[in-house]
């Protein structure tokens, strides 16, 4: 009875934009209410649960986990799913990709980007995620260009638990955590907490990877109100294997490699040579042994939601995050001067170049508060959020080592820079219900942001920036019941973003990138019924000065990106699954998509300068084509067999649709044997063994090109790929008490 009343306490009353149907969301489902899409909302979703993210959570990294899900694309620098990994959904990678945790902006702010390496292990910590294709819905943090990910760490727990999972494969991967949670106490207060280390050589020579993290969340969760801190972060040192493969190394043509070796410029010792000459697909261009990148980063929440009254709730985060790190690099034969270190007289010579050892930091500081009431009521529901956040970082390098220095103090930073920025969006956004078929839905979001940054960028060139932006974003649209178990929406939104600050930065002189628009509509039929369920949309997604990528990389790896002012996406997602006996599910999903640039103008140097315009050109990293399949099949209980493919069409490298830039299409297979029990003593063993591409597909699933003009008018030009493990495996263990 205690358990019941205390269970009763948790649950806040709040009415889902239904007339007739009264559901209740736990308090901790509050925190990410005001930014999650539901049934009666007209945009394009997918939710994740906690159970089928287990399913192959055996230490790769979340991108890798949400591989099967619509128009997913994802990617690993080392090669086996453990280290840098990253994702696009729709084409768009991460910098497009708003993503939230409890509500919470996780986008760096600077670079938009996402790195989930900092995060290890974060999966184990999840109740579930939410995945918003296009604009989606208002959230906190930089507008969604091509999706929202949304992720909410896990709920209390009722009863006390004990857990160890432990994993062992290919390449040397290990995975070890350990997860307490105590349940609800009779005081109405939960803790948990988790320890996780993750380590693996990688596929990649030279990609080694050693990742700590820790998870701790706590609180009470009373009658009305709850107040729960969550804190987590990780510390990851990975070996840099950010260069890729070139193209002549993995196909082997000597001729090829005779003028990688000619026109390249980068493999000028004899250690290079022989490491590019006798290497095979897993050839890394690093090879100083600690070309790493240290970094640590860590979380710090404090949430509250109060229930007013069955019809209005309020919750509230304060958030901040402490970033630093940097990344190791040995350089071989740089100027001195490169540096603004003067040359180094040896006898009667003076040196002008010197090998280095580098060092260059991240050093950052992120906080600010969320916020939303949410009033349901018999037909009309509303949220008023909103969310006001500061940035704050540095960037700069020292150098710890030169062969030749002189007596000038090589530890002074040889670049610096700061940082900030300020964010502030509020958003109102509802639901009426017209009729018990018509659901009508509106968003109005109001975003403002300031951006300074002066120093000297990693070149010692100099920026100056300091520039403001307001933006608009509206989204209506609405849901149609025609039965029981079938609905269609239709929805209109736009979405404004600014560059980035590598788009600031990286601009060429006298040039300054524009701010780009997202109109998107999304029109789809949802039904789900006994034996099967499906899902089908349409969208179109046009941009005004998209920031498209060249296919061009700077000297981390980053991208290069420039401004087009009229390009789009447009496509068809399919989504089922069918119940095809008691113990036999089929579940896939298609999507079939254009993504094109009327114009590009394609810049290359040299000796020789030209600018080439392209017209009805595919957008770079943009397959026509994803597929993903889950064929899953129980013979007794406990005991569960799959098979789980993935097909990835064609991608160009840049934005010439060349033929000769592109990746391959791939197509990959994986099995997964899962078998669970328990004993007297033991609640629950999990045994799971996943066979990853065990067809050996030889593929890669990301790359780069870049290339320039020699003599009077002869084009070199070089593509460099991550190709992608072979058949390998991970054999897990997990012991619940």
């Amino acid at each position: 009875m205690k358990v019941l009343t205390a269970l009763g306490a948790m649950l806040l009353s709040a009415a889902l934009y239904s007339q007739d149907t009264l559901k209740t969301v736990t308090l901790d489902d509050v925190t990410v209410y005001s930014t999650r899409a539901n049934d009666k909302t007209p945009t394009t979703y997918s939710t994740i649960r906690k159970d089928e993210l287990s399913q192959r959570n055996l230490g790769q990294d979340l991108p890798i986990l949400l591989n099967f899900t619509p128009s997913m694309v994802t990617t690993s620098d080392a090669g086996a799913g453990i280290g840098y990994t990253g994702l696009r959904i729709r084409g768009s990678d991460a910098t497009r990709i708003n993503v939230t945790i409890n509500g919470i902006p996780l986008n760096d702010s600077e670079s938009h980007g996402v790195f989930w390496v900092n995060m290890p292990d974060f999966t184990s910590s999840l109740n579930s995620i939410q995945i918003q294709r296009g604009v989606g819905t208002s959230s906190n943090g930089a507008a969604a260009f091509g999706a929202t990910v949304n992720l909410q760490t896990n709920n209390v727990s009722v009863e006390p638990f004990f857990e160890t999972n432990n994993t062992a494969g290919s390449y040397n991967t290990w995975k070890n955590n350990i997860i307490f949670n105590t349940g609800l106490l009779a005081n109405d207060f939960n803790f948990e907490a988790r320890l996780s280390r993750i380590s693996s050589d990688g596929y990649i020579d030279r990609s080694a990877a050693d990742l700590k993290s820790y998870y701790l969340s706590g609180g009470r969760f009373g009658a009305k109100t709850m107040i729960k801190a969550v804190l987590f972060g990780g510390q990851e040192i990975t070996q840099q294997a950010w260069y890729g493969t070139p193209e002549a190394r993995l196909t082997g043509d000597p001729t090829e490699i005779q003028n990688l070796i000619d026109f390249g410029g980068e493999y000028g010792t004899q250690e290079q040579l022989d490491n590019l000459r006798n290497s095979d697909r897993r050839f890394n261009y690093y090879l100083y042994d600690n070309e790493v990148d240290d970094y640590r980063q860590d979380h710090y929440q404090l949430h509250i939601g109060h229930t007013f009254s069955d019809n209005l709730n309020y919750t509230g985060a304060l958030h901040y995050t402490r970033g630093r790190g940097y990344f190791e690099q040995f350089r071989g034969g740089d100027d001195l001067a490169d540096y603004g270190l003067p040359g180094v007289v040896v006898g009667t010579d003076t040196v002008r170049t010197s090998d280095i050892i580098r060092r260059r930091w991240l050093d950052n500081h992120f906080y600010g508060l969320t916020s939303s009431l949410n009033y349901s009521g018999e037909r009309t529901a509303i949220t008023l959020g909103g969310a006001i956040n500061r940035y704050v970082g540095d960037h700069f390098g020292e150098i710890i080592w030169a062969q030749f220095a002189g007596n000038v103090n090589i530890r002074d930073r040889y670049y610096d820079g700061d940082a900030t920025k300020d964010d502030f969006n509020i958003f109102l956004k509802g639901n009426y219900q017209v009729n018990p078929k018509l659901n009508l839905f509106g968003d109005l979001q109001l975003r403002t942001m300031s951006y300074e940054t002066v120093g000297l960028d990693s070149d010692r060139s100099p920026y100056n920036i300091d520039t403001d932006f307001t933006f608009f974003n509206p989204k209506f649209g609405a849901t149609y019941s025609l039965n029981s178990t079938t609905s269609i929406y239709a929805s209109y939104a736009v979405g404004n973003r600014e560059p980035v600050r590598s788009d600031f930065i990286d601009a060429n002189p006298g040039t300054e990138p524009k701010h780009e628009t997202l109109n998107n509509i999304e029109v789809g039929i949802r039904s789900q019924r006994s034996k099967f369920s499906y899902e089908a949309n349409y969208y179109y997604m046009d941009y005004k000065n998209q920031l498209v990528l060249t296919g061009a990389v700077n000297d981390v790896g980053a991208p290069i990106r420039v401004n087009v002012p009229e390009s789009f996406r447009m496509g068809v997602e399919l989504v089922g699954a069918y119940k095809l006996t008691g113990n036999l599910v089929w579940s896939a999903n298609l999507t079939l998509s254009q993504n094109r640039i009327d114009s590009f103008d394609e810049v290359v140097f040299g000796a020789s300068f030209s600018e080439i315009t392209h017209t009805d050109a595919d957008i770079s990293f943009s397959p026509n084509v994803i597929g993903g399949s889950d064929l899953s099949y129980s013979p007794v209980n406990g005991l569960t067999l799959q098979l789980l493919t993935k097909y990835v069409g064609q991608q160009f490298l840049d934005n010439t649709s060349n033929e000769n830039r592109a990746i391959d299409a791939y197509l990959t297979n994986d099995f997964r044997l899962a078998y669970s029990f328990q004993t007297k003593a033991i609640k629950n063993i999990n045994i799971t063994l996943l066979v990853n591409n065990v067809l050996n597909e030889e593929y890669s699933s990301n790359g780069y090109t870049w290339g320039y003009y020699y003599g009077a008018d002869q084009l070199y030009q070089q593509n460099n790929y991550y190709p992608q493990a072979g058949t390998n495996f991970l054999l897990g263990l997990g012991l619940r008490f």
